[in-house]
This record gives structure tokens, C-alpha cells and sequence, in this order.
């Protein structure tokens, strides 16, 4: 799926930490914790903790948080719709891991199980 610019600058130049508070409330919500949402993050960046409290500290935007990430081999795996977008149709790789990390976000809320969401 074809992004636009503007919208791909977007995302580039959201502040994780921003963003991350909202994670929060969401898998709380639901129910889920926030060792199993820092799970999942790590899964998908390679990012612990420690590594994601210093990203958050340094108003790392979404385009530095994912140029220091190690992306897991498996996230090509993650499939579906999230924000309107086929996540594996997008054809811009910063605004799809971006959509990877929502998608995983939004499974951990609705409940699947942790096996399913890190495709093991």
C-alpha cells in the first residue's frame, strides 16, 4: 500500500515517548500488563527497559527509535489492518515497523495469547 510523504514524515517525526504512555493505557485496559507490553517491544526492536526509558528520556522520534532497533527476522510475519493499512502492503519501511509495533500493541490489548503474538 502506497503511503503518502506527509504521512510518512509524520510518523518519521512522532516522539516515542509520546506515543509509548498510550501503549500503556491501552494494554491496561484490556487487562494486560506493562512487562507484557515491554515483552512485545523488545520481541519487535531488540530495545529492553533500560535501552527504552533512555529513548523516551532523549525525545527519540520514531525514525531514531527504529534506526537503533534490531528488527526481528520474524516481523515480516505480523499480517492484518491497523490504522487502515494492510501492514504488510506498505511500501515504507519506517511507517510499516511502525505499524508492526502498533499491530503487536493492538493484539497484546485484544487479548492473544503471547505465543501468537511473538509468532513462535
Amino acid at each position: 500500500m502506497k503511503t503518502t510523504p506527509e504521512h510518512n514524515a509524520r510518523i518519521a517525526n512522532l516522539i516515542f515517548g509520546s506515543v509509548y504512555p498510550h501503549y500503556v493505557n491501552k494494554v491496561e485496559k484490556k487487562g494486560r500488563t506493562v512487562d507484557e507490553l515491554l515483552q512485545v517491544i523488545e520481541w519487535l526492536t531488540g530495545f529492553n527497559k533500560t535501552d527504552i526509558d533512555t529513548l523516551i528520556e532523549n525525545k527519540a522520534t520514531f525514525k531514531t527509535f527504529f534506526e537503533k532497533a534490531t528488527i526481528n527476522p520474524n516481523a515480516k510475519l505480523i499480517k492484518g489492518v491497523i490504522c487502515g493499512y494492510r501492514v504488510e502492503d506498505i511500501d515504507n519501511k519506517l511507517t510499516q515497523q511502525t505499524r508492526y509495533l502498533d499491530k503487536l500493541v493492538d493484539e497484546l490489548a485484544k487479548g492473544k495469547k503471547m505465543e501468537k503474538i511473538l509468532r513462535s
